[in-house]
């Protein structure tokens, strides 16, 4: 399957390669670094690449592609999928992806390489079970195998790799059992000048920290799981009887972990959170603009609108933003010709708004199209989709405390003018 893995940075480097059968050549890499040109973002290279003799296929996470090198045909969404579980694995161990945090413990994730990869083909990607095999470094550790020349590999054989319940390592134990489930959603939508919803969908998942003894089986289900489109499951999840009863019933991992992703469609109902007034013209005489943009809640059940930013991609021909904000801060990258305004926490009393002056340049025409308005926020204890659990049961005699803190994260919200 996979033959050789490079682990590439933001400028083009190769600062980690892995090879399974047989070494290939980094100038396979040039096939990539081709594209790479091409492409004006990161994210818009192509994830599957033919050559002559090989297929190139890539991710790109946090700054990083993760490049594999395949000499026959496979499920590109195999590989894809793999690769995405490197990325996790290594921000799993060390709390982030990067480059600086790689390079510093390359041993530990040679390691997991290897036994993530067995000849080429996935073996062991589950952090339950990969713990078990390769100790996460800590400090201590580090200082013992230095001394003692030892290294973070056990010296048994996880039983997840012996059960079926492989995501899960056997001999749990906790004094006190619970379990805390995250519901995060991100609208992205789409209004017209006059604040009407033009189209407006939800991405969400369901986060849980589950720390139970033993091997616990759960059941979760939802007051209103007809919502839900498009779902896909961490593998512990029983898919049948979600397909039959739409009830979530699963042996979970011990710790952290995805349960699910789904989707909200345009056909139902999102409440867009705040509204928008906004105005920004351009002059037919004179080197001049005005902008004057407020925003306020809508629909957000009493909870409070954290961390507002709103990114506006100006027209190259402004050259300066002369502007006043009752609250926050804001920024005109002059090379880009971006405004960032970060207002921060929404003052209901207060609303926010931002006005005045842009310096566009002389002899240029006027712009043709407005830019639009991209709006960041985050509202805690709230689900958009108005997604309600009905109930959670174990199997097991235990005390679950479960959080009842649904969560709405994100709002990706184009305005358009």
């Amino acid at each position: 399957m996979i033959h050789s893995l490079f682990l590439i940075n933001h400028s083009g480097d190769i600062f980690l390669e892995k090879h399974w059968k047989s070494v290939i050549s980094r100038s396979v890499c040039d096939y990539f670094f081709e594209a790479r040109e091409k492409a004006v973002d990161p994210e818009n290279v192509p994830p599957v690449l033919q050559t002559p003799h090989h297929y190139l296929i890539s991710i790109y996470r946090g700054k990083l592609f993760f490049l594999s090198v395949i000499q026959t045909e496979v499920a590109p969404l195999f590989v894809i999928e793999f690769l995405h579980r490197v990325a996790d694995t290594i921000q799993d161990y060390f709390g982030e992806c990067s480059e600086g945090i790689i390079k510093d413990n390359i041993v530990t994730v040679y390691e997991l390489l290897e036994e993530m990869l067995d000849n080429g083909f996935p073996l062991a990607t589950e952090s339950n079970v990969l713990k078990e095999m390769i100790r996460p470094p800590t400090i201590l550790r580090s200082v013992v195998n230095t001394l003692t020349g030892s290294s973070n590999v056990g010296d048994t054989l996880p039983t997840g790799q012996l059960s079926n319940v492989p995501w899960r390592r056997a001999g749990v134990k906790y004094t006190n059992n619970e379990a805390y489930f995250d519901v995060i959603e991100e609208i992205d939508a789409i209004l017209d000048k006059s604040g009407t919803t033009v189209f407006a969908e939800i991405q969400g998942v369901i986060e849980a920290c589950v720390r139970l003894t033993g091997m616990p089986d759960l059941t979760l289900s939802f007051m209103n799981p007809r919502l839900l489109d498009d779902v896909s499951f961490h593998p512990c999840v029983r898919f049948k009887r979600w397909e039959s009863e739409r009830v979530l019933s699963f042996i979970p991992p011990d710790g952290n972990f995805t349960l699910m992703n789904y989707h909200v469609s345009s056909q139902n109902l999102v409440a867009i959170p705040v509204y928008v007034k906004q105005s920004i013209s351009f002059f037919e005489t004179g080197p001049c603009g005005r902008l004057d943009i407020t925003i306020g809640p809508k629909q957000t059940m009493g909870k409070t609108v954290e961390n507002m930013m709103v990114t506006i991609h100006m027209p190259k021909a402004v050259l300066n933003a002369n502007l006043t904000a009752t609250q926050g801060t804001y920024t005109y990258d002059l090379t880009t010709k971006v405004l960032v305004w970060d207002i921060g926490k929404l003052n209901p009393q207060k609303l926010p708004n931002l006005r005045g002056s842009l310096s566009t340049q002389v002899g240029v025409p006027k712009p043709e199209d407005n830019p639009s308005l991209n709006i960041d926020l985050k509202i805690q204890q709230l689900a958009i989709s108005g997604l309600k659990h009905g109930g959670f049961d174990s199997r097991e005699d235990l005390q679950l405390s479960t959080d009842g803190g649904d969560s709405f994260t994100h709002l990706w919200m184009k305005k358009n003018m």
